[in-house]
C-alpha cells in the first residue's frame, strides 16, 4: 500500500517547529510524495503571533519541483462551542485541520470534549478532525464516528501520535477503538506525519504497521487516492 500524501507537515510559522516549506517540499519529493499539505497552527499555539502567513498563501506555487502543494492550517480548538483561531471562511486555505491540544483547550467531560470537535467541524474549511487519540481528551468514538461518516470528513490517524514518548498519551488503544468502529461504519481515514522537521515528512511507519493490523479497506485510506480524487474530495479542481 503506498501512502503518497503527506497534509499534516509544520514550518518554522508555527514556532515551534525547525524547518521551512522548501526543506518539507524537498524531503517530500525524496520520499516520493505527490502531494504535501503545509499546515501550521494558528494563533492561539504558543509561538505564533498572528496569522498573517495564511494571508500570504497566494505567494506558494501549487507545484513545486514536481510535488503538489496544498496550503492549510491547524486551527486550534479552544472553547467547547468549537471555536477556532482564525476565521473559518477564510477563502485562501485549501484546507483546515481542526485539533485538541492542551495549550489551547482544557480538558473536560467526554461529552463536552466531542461536543468542541464537532461544533468545529461545522467550520466551512474544515475537512480533517486532527489526532483525535489523547487519553487526555477522553472522545464519544461512537458519536464521532458517525458524524464524521455523516459529513463526508476526514479521520486522521496521526503517526507521531503513536511514537514512543510521542506528544500525546493513550493513542494506540484508543486509535483501535476509533478504527475498529471506522471499519464498521466506512469512515475515511488520512494518514499524517504531524512533522515537526522536513526529516519526519511523509514517515507513517508506525501509521501504517497498525493499518495493516487492522486490515484498514485501502479504499478509505485517503493517502492513497489519486490526485484528482484528492482535489476533487478538497474542492479544489478550478482552484
Amino acid at each position: 500500500m503506498e501512502l503518497s500524501i503527506d497534509l499534516h507537515t509544520h514550518t518554522i510559522a508555527s514556532g515551534h517547529a525547525y524547518s521551512t516549506l522548501r526543506e518539507n517540499v524537498a524531503w517530500a519529493r525524496a520520499r516520493g510524495l505527490r502531494i504535501i499539505g503545509t499546515s501550521d497552527h494558528a494563533m492561539a499555539m504558543a509561538g505564533v503571533e498572528n496569522n498573517a502567513v495564511f494571508d500570504n498563501y497566494r505567494a506558494v506555487p501549487r507545484v513545486l519541483d514536481g510535488v503538489v502543494v496544498l496550503c492549510g492550517v491547524e486551527a486550534n480548538i479552544v472553547d467547547v462551542d468549537g471555536t477556532i483561531d482564525i476565521h473559518p471562511d477564510r477563502k485562501k486555505l485549501d484546507y483546515a485541520i481542526v485539533s485538541l491540544h492542551k495549550q489551547c483547550f482544557t480538558p473536560s467531560s467526554k461529552e463536552e470534549n466531542t461536543d468542541a470537535v464537532i461544533n468545529a467541524c461545522k467550520h466551512p474549511q474544515v475537512k480533517i478532525v486532527g489526532h483525535p487519540d489523547d487519553a487526555r481528551f477522553p472522545l464519544d468514538y461512537e458519536r464521532l464516528s458517525d458524524f464524521i461518516v455523516e459529513r463526508d470528513l476526514f479521520c486522521e490517524l496521526n503517526n507521531s501520535s503513536l511514537k514512543k514518548n510521542g506528544p500525546r498519551i493513550g493513542a494506540e488503544e484508543n486509535l483501535r477503538v476509533l478504527l475498529g468502529l471506522g471499519k464498521e461504519k466506512n469512515m475515511k481515514i488520512i494518514v499524517g506525519s504531524d512533522a515537526h522537521m522536513d526529516v519526519d515528512v511523509g514517515n507513517f511507519d508506525l501509521a501504517k504497521a497498525l493499518i495493516d493490523e487492522l486490515n484498514y479497506p485501502e479504499d478509505l485510506i485517503v493517502n492513497t487516492w489519486e490526485t484528482d480524487r484528492i482535489l476533487h474530495a478538497f474542492e479544489l479542481m478550478e482552484k
